[in-house]
Order: structure tokens, then C-alpha cells, then sequence
């Protein structure tokens, strides 16, 4: 346990095992062996098969109900100019969300993945709507330049509030997405604390800053590392840099691990909250696909970090889940792949000699 959170009333973190598991492994790479193709010709394609049928425990892998969630909160260090856009916006596209009209939603749609949105510390009191679930713990996170962003009971609470989301869905699998003006920042200290680098190394433009722009933001990050220089344990360091939404997310992640969901990575801010799961439970890993390597500077770093390799790299910067999104298909044809398509032996094919 964190000294921060020693003495708190912190929730009991889901147990995330290993999946190592040889015959299971070995059965899946003999299935994988046996399709109509030369060996290896499935390249990457056979690998995302494998890590679907390990995780689902199953050498017949299948996806059922997918579940979306976008995780929604606002940060007290957007005040310090760290974001091209106003903190209005959080809750503005909250609303987009919900009426269907964002990116990831229409991605969402395209492909029959249900939509959740979480608010977990947004700057706004929404009306009870269809597709939305309050968890607000705060109008937004303290400034983190000035002192921690979030106290110890209210980080534990948002990891709680996550557990408890993941507790709720069906389905068995989870994709990741988030909106919160400023968020590249926590994401940023978060990976540079954790992962011992510079901050200037995983510091980037964000919703659009200029070159000016992000070195103002990188001044102000390091202000942000200084004034929590005590921060050095993962539950610690996440309460002190982090945001409410990071800090749900790293309880979903934990929770959907624990139940062995597939867990469908984004971009920069939810890899930062899985680098946090991960510190905690270093197996979560296993259970996690990377959907693409964004355009935000900081999450190629952070990708070399963890380690992962993602599956896309379209030079997308929208956040929200819409590379996990993007990248389903993929996975759903992993699974075609193992369950539908014939062997040597069923087709009647010779294999090489």
C-alpha cells in the first residue's frame, strides 16, 4: 500500500493473475498452425488471435458485447494554459456524446458497440440521460502545479467508482475511451514520474498548442513534479498528477482484468491509466490490446514504456476511444480467423512437404 493511502479508507484492488497457461497457449498456436495458409502468413493478424484466445481462456475465442466507456472529467491545471481550448468543452462534448454526434460515437454505432459515458468530476451538473452514469467526485481535480490534484479518499473513490462500473457491463470486452480539457497533462507527469524520464519527453500539443504553447505547458508540468516531488508510489503519484477520470479508468482496468475482459487501449490518457494499473498489478498487461500509437508526442514514449505494440498508427489526436474503436475490426477477425476458417485437414490442402 501507498503511504498516501495507507491510512485511508482505499478499496480492495481486484487480485489479476497470470494467464500463463502453456497447454492452452500450445493448442491455440497448433490451431493457428493448421489454417490454410503458409506458416506465419497471418503475421500479426495470428499473434492478436493468440492474445484473444489466452486472455478468454479459449481456443475458440469470441466477442460479445463490446462495451464503450468514455470517462469524463475536468482538471484545475487547465487554468495554467496548458490546453488550446477552454474547459467549457468537457462538458460540451459530453452532450455530444450522448446525442451520438462525436467521433467515437459514430464509429461506435458504425460498428454495434455500446456507448457509456461517465461523468466523474466534470465542471457541469448534467440531466439524467440514457447512456450516461454520474460518478462526480469534484467540479474537476485541484491544480496540480500548486499541490496534489485529488486527496487520497477522493482518489480511492474514483477507483472504487470504476471497479463498480466494470462490475455492472456486460459483455467481455472493454474498450477505453475519455474527454477532459487538459488531460494530456496528467497523462504526461503521470508517465514521466512512473516511468523516470523528463517530462519534456511525453510533453505535446494536446488539443493543438503551438511550439510557444508547449513549452509553457512543459514549464508549468514541471511545476506540477515539483510540487508533488513526495509522489513516487503508483496510487500516490495517480492522486497527486492524475484525474478523476484516470483514476476511474484505473479501477475499470483493474476490474475488467481481474474478470479476464479484453481491454481495448486508446491513445495517450488511457495508456497512462493502464501504465498506473500495470504498476499495481503488472499482469493487467496481458489482458490489454493496444489499439493504435497516436500523434500525441508523449505516447510512443509511453508505448516503449509499457512495453506494446499497437495495432494502428493513423497519426490520430482525438482521444475518446475512437482508435480502440477503429481498431475492433481487427479483432473480430482474429477471431474469424481461429473459429471459421478451415485447416489443412478439414479443406483437404496439402501442407508443404
Amino acid at each position: 500500500m501507498s503511504r498516501l493511502l495507507r491510512h485511508q479508507s482505499a478499496p480492495a484492488l481486484p487480485a489479476v493473475a497470470d494467464l500463463h497457461d502453456p497447454a492452452l497457449a500450445a493448442a491455440l498456436q497448433h490451431r493457428i498452425d493448421r489454417k490454410t495458409v503458409p506458416h506465419g502468413a497471418l503475421g500479426r493478424l495470428a499473434a492478436l488471435a493468440m492474445r484473444l484466445g489466452m486472455i478468454l481462456g479459449t481456443t475458440e475465442p469470441r466477442l460479445v458485447a463490446p462495451q464503450l466507456v468514455v470517462f469524463a472529467a475536468d482538471h484545475g491545471i487547465a487554468a495554467r494554459g496548458v490546453s488550446a481550448y477552454p474547459s467549457d468543452v468537457t462538458w460540451q462534448m459530453v452532450g455530444n456524446f450522448l446525442a451520438g454526434g462525436a467521433a467515437v460515437s459514430v464509429l461506435a454505432r458504425q460498428h454495434g458497440i455500446a456507448q457509456t459515458v461517465v461523468d466523474c468530476g466534470v465542471r457541469h451538473d448534467f440531466e439524467p440521460a440514457p447512456g450516461l452514469i454520474s460518478h462526480k467526485i469534484a467540479p474537476g481535480t485541484a491544480d496540480m502545479s500548486a499541490g496534489p490534484a485529488m486527496t487520497a479518499a477522493q482518489c480511492a473513490q474514483a477507483i472504487a467508482n470504476g471497479i463498480d462500473i466494470v462490475k455492472s457491463l456486460t459483455g467481455n470486452a472493454l474498450l477505453l475511451g475519455e474527454m477532459g480539457i487538459g488531460n494530456t497533462s496528467p497523462a504526461s507527469c503521470l508517465s514521466a514520474r512512473l516511468g523516470g524520464i523528463d517530462v519534456g519527453e511525453v510533453t505535446g500539443a494536446g488539443t493543438g498548442l503551438d511550439a510557444a504553447g508547449i513549452a509553457r505547458k512543459t514549464a508549468v508540468l514541471r511545476e506540477a513534479l515539483a510540487a508533488n516531488a513526495g509522489a513516487t508510489e503508483p496510487l500516490d503519484a495517480l492522486a497527486a498528477l492524475g484525474g478523476f477520470e484516470i483514476a476511474t479508468m484505473v479501477g475499470s482496468v483493474l476490474q475488467a482484468a481481474a474478470e479476464r475482459r479484453v481491454i481495448v487501449v486508446d491513445g495517450f490518457i488511457a495508456s497512462s491509466a493502464v501504465l498506473v494499473a500495470a504498476r499495481l498489478s503488472p499482469h493487467v498487461l496481458q489482458r490489454c490490446v493496444f489499439a493504435h500509437r497516436s500523434d500525441e508526442r508523449g505516447h510512443a514514449r509511453l508505448l516503449q514504456m509499457l512495453p506494446a505494440e499497437p495495432l494502428l498508427d493513423m497519426g490520430l489526436r482525438v482521444g475518446e476511444g475512437s482508435g480502440a474503436v477503429l481498431a475492433w475490426p481487427l479483432l473480430e477477425s482474429a477471431c474469424r480467423i481461429l473459429n471459421e476458417m478451415a485447416s489443412f485437414e478439414s479443406a483437404g490442402v496439402s501442407d508443404k512437404g
